[in-house]
């Protein structure tokens, strides 16, 4: 975390950073400003860092917020995620190519030492306009990656620059940059007194055991539930409350067909009759 200077203070460490490594590779000293492209092109050796554009950073975009307790105090302080945007031109003599080794040393310096050194950033720090700025006690420490821009955009980034002329130049990206408020948070009550209990597996009010099966509550004699194990079921065996459920299967009695009898009963056509003529 850092304050309000952070911006400013990654600018000059970055042009510090540069002067550092870059200048002991040429006869006459290189300049290193920290500001737009000149309008008219200096003959000498001469670095301009533009800082162009500053942008949210994505990754960090919803870590902004602060946090608060359930009173209200601050817990956490907001904090604003930034990436920078830097515009590096070379200006020099164009018969000895001083433009191009000028960029070439940027280059080379920013891919060896992509992050930004803390001795670098406290020798930024003790310029008069600086003194107030933390970003050496930042946790987050400044890195530089390079830009990929077509022909289109650098047309764009350099037609903005009012009655400047183009310039040799590479476009460089400082991730993180993060600027917190100014509020600061409440620091956190001490455990005044400690409070540790131990528990056997099994009394009220002690965690349940992996795997084991939450105790039931049986009202007890007093009216007040009592906790009662459940015992696992045996193979082979029936509880209580599944006799009590299970019927028994109704016996199915197989009935005999019915027989029916006839008694064979004399019809009165099959009675014998008294012979014709004869009187009894």
């Amino acid at each position: 975390m850092s304050n309000a200077l952070a911006i400013a203070h990654v600018t000059q460490a970055l042009a510090l950073l540069l002067a550092s490594n870059v200048g002991p590779e040429f006869d006459e000293a290189v300049k290193v400003e920290p500001h737009k492209p000149p309008t008219e092109p200096p003959d000498h050796p001469t670095l301009n860092v533009f800082l162009y554009q500053v942008t949210p950073n994505t990754s960090m975009r919803n870590n902004d917020l602060p946090t608060r307790a359930s009173d209200g105090t601050l817990v956490k302080r907001p904090a604003a995620a930034l990436d920078l945007h830097y515009l590096i031109s070379a200006y020099g003599d164009e018969t000895k190519l001083v433009g191009q080794r000028l960029i070439g040393s940027v280059v080379r310096t920013l891919h060896e030492i992509p992050i930004l050194p803390k001795d670098v950033i406290e020798q930024a720090g003790e310029l008069p306009h600086l003194a107030g700025s933390d970003l050496a006690e930042a946790a987050q420490r400044v890195r530089f990656t390079p830009t990929v821009m077509d022909i289109d955009e650098t047309s764009k980034l350099w037609g903005m620059l009012y009655q400047t002329p183009y310039s040799l130049s590479v476009v460089y990206q400082a991730t993180l940059v993060l600027i917190d408020g100014r509020e600061k948070p409440v620091p956190a009550k001490p455990v005044e007194r400690p409070d540790v209990r131990v528990l056997p597996f099994g009394a009220p009010g002690a965690p349940v055991p992996p795997g084991a099966e939450p105790k039931a509550e049986v009202p007890s004699a007093d009216g007040e539930p009592s906790p009662v194990e459940k015992a696992p079921a045996q193979p082979g065996t029936v509880s209580g409350a599944a006799k009590k459920t299970t019927k028994a299967p109704a016996k199915t009695v197989a009935k005999a067909p019915a027989r029916a009898r006839r008694t064979a009963r004399p019809s009165k056509s099959a009675q014998p009759q008294p012979p014709k003529g004869t009187e009894g």
